[in-house]
């Protein structure tokens, strides 16, 4: 009988200063992020979702690292790489940002938190955002300093959330709105809390930037949570996709943009800013998007882990590639996300997902997925 193959932690490939807590818990598979180790799951993906949906749960997501830009033209470098427009943007709040190169290709798709009007973190995907900002700022002669600070965020997700953390922080924490933040005492440290999360259960993420007082943050959140059945958790896949949450690299790429990902929404191109890649997607909204990220209900009671980019066919015809899939138990078949051409991607269009264990019947759904209730 074979054995999964293991991941080594070493200087490449960096522990984070929760990661003592949750394999004391028992974590169960681990993925590489950014450099470090980001956990997958903990009892079962399907134990965790439900987890996750009814009760509250510690998520280490220091993997979601930090790029600090700040110095005198702070304000412009930030603009200039992404298409939302950021100059009416108030220090104290969140935006999603997607970041893009030249030709419009999706570089990252951070939460770009405003620290002061000349300083800016980017907390971001799976990518190297650092490298790109520094290019820029010594091609422009821009007058910033850019880094990574040590900032291990940890999330809390879940129904509970605000509970548990009223509990460790106080009644300021209800103060907090939805992609706000805010500085709150704990161990006589200021840490900045946001109300933000990569899950649709709603919570909170912790910037912990005191390695040293990490591991009593953690104790106080477990402690004060265990009537609430609190528990280590993750990112949880069959969460994110019924949510239509995007992963970067794995449903998106540079070589998608920000338009085909359905992130219009974000993309500003007709405001009076100055960013990379505007002419290149001005063009492409003009001459319409051919492709866009879409949902597919898949016809299966199992879903193999999707290592590989799937076909979606129409008639034997190529229209896309499946990009992400699970099982969803509250659908009783599989969930995915699938880059489609124009013409297949109207919601209930008839596809085949062309899987490893033969063709499985799909339909085009929307996003985020319709609840079956």
């Amino acid at each position: 009988m074979s054995l999964a193959p293991e991941i080594w932690s070493n200087t490449r490939v960096r522990s984070t200063p929760f990661t003592s807590r949750i394999e004391a818990y028992g974590v169960g598979a681990y993925s590489v992020y950014n450099h470090m180790l980001l956990p997958l799951k903990f009892v079962s993906v399907e134990d965790d979702y439900w987890h996750l949906k009814e009760h509250v749960q510690l998520w280490d997501v220091s993997v979601q690292r930090q790029v600090e830009i700040s110095g005198p033209d702070a304000a412009r470098l930030v603009q200039l790489m992404t298409p939302r427009d950021l100059t009416k943007s108030r220090v104290g709040r969140c935006y999603y940002a997607p970041l893009v190169d030249a030709r419009g290709g999706l570089i990252n798709d951070p939460v770009i938190l405003k620290l002061a009007e000349d300083r800016f973190w980017l907390s971001i995907s799976d990518s190297d955002v650092a490298l790109w900002a520094k290019g820029l700022a010594h091609g422009f002669g821009l007058s910033v300093e850019i880094f990574e600070p040590t900032v291990d965020p940890l999330a809390v997700q879940g129904p509970k959330a605000e509970q548990l953390m009223e509990r460790v922080f106080g009644s300021a924490i209800a103060d907090i709105k939805f992609f706000g933040f805010s500085l709150v005492d704990f161990g006589g440290h200021d840490f900045l809390v946001a109300r933000t999360g990569w899950s649709k259960q709603g919570g909170f993420e912790i910037y912990v930037d005191r390695p040293d007082l990490a591991g009593s943050l953690w104790d106080a959140l477990y402690e004060a949570g265990r009537d609430l059945e609190v528990r280590p958790g993750c990112p949880n896949l069959i969460e994110r996709i019924e949510g239509g949450l995007i992963s970067y690299g794995g449903d998106a790429t540079i070589d998608d943009s920000p338009l085909q990902c359905r992130l219009e929404q974000y993309c500003h191109l007709d405001a009076e800013i100055d960013f990379i890649g505007r002419a290149a997607l001005r063009a492409e909204r003009d001459h319409g998007v051919t492709r866009a990220i879409s949902g597919l209900l898949i016809d299966a009671p199992t879903i193999p882990s999707v290592r590989e980019r799937w076909t979606v066919s129409i008639d034997g015809e190529s229209v896309g590639d499946l990009r992400s899939a699970v099982h969803s138990p509250r659908f009783g078949r599989g969930v995915g996300l699938a880059m489609l051409d124009r013409d297949a991607w109207d919601i209930g269009t008839a596809v085949t997902v062309e899987s490893p264990i033969g063709p499985i019947p799909a339909t085009v759904a929307s996003v985020p997925f319709t609840d079956p209730e």
